[in-house]
């Protein structure tokens, strides 16, 4: 009976153990938190440029990798490219930004 116990109680750690396991991040995949935090911040991005008079106009494409933002997409000035790089930088949880917007 004992040997069972035991059985059961290693099984159960190490059924815990995988499951934490398999929630971690790796450097190609992210983790389930760091996905809904990237969610969050391409979300608050994505509003904050819709929101501003001079730049919603534009389509721009906002993706978040691990606090990485890239924006993408065209306008018609280098000011507006500028003022997109500095409104996804002004977002908390944003590590860097990768600003591809092309002057078109």
């Amino acid at each position: 009976m004992k040997k069972i116990e035991i059985f059961v109680r290693y099984f159960v750690i190490l059924m815990l153990i995988a499951t934490v396991v398999a929630c971690a991040s790796t450097p190609k995949q992210e983790g389930a938190g760091e996905y809904v935090d990237d969610s969050v911040i391409t979300t608050k991005v994505k509003s904050l440029l819709a929101a501003d008079d001079f730049l919603k106009s534009f389509q721009i494409g906002v993706e978040t990798y691990k606090g990485i933002v890239q924006l993408s997409g065209f306008v018609n000035s280098q000011q507006a490219v500028d003022k997109a790089g500095q409104i996804a930088s002004g977002v908390k949880g944003v590590k860097s930004v990768k600003n591809n917007l092309i002057v078109k």
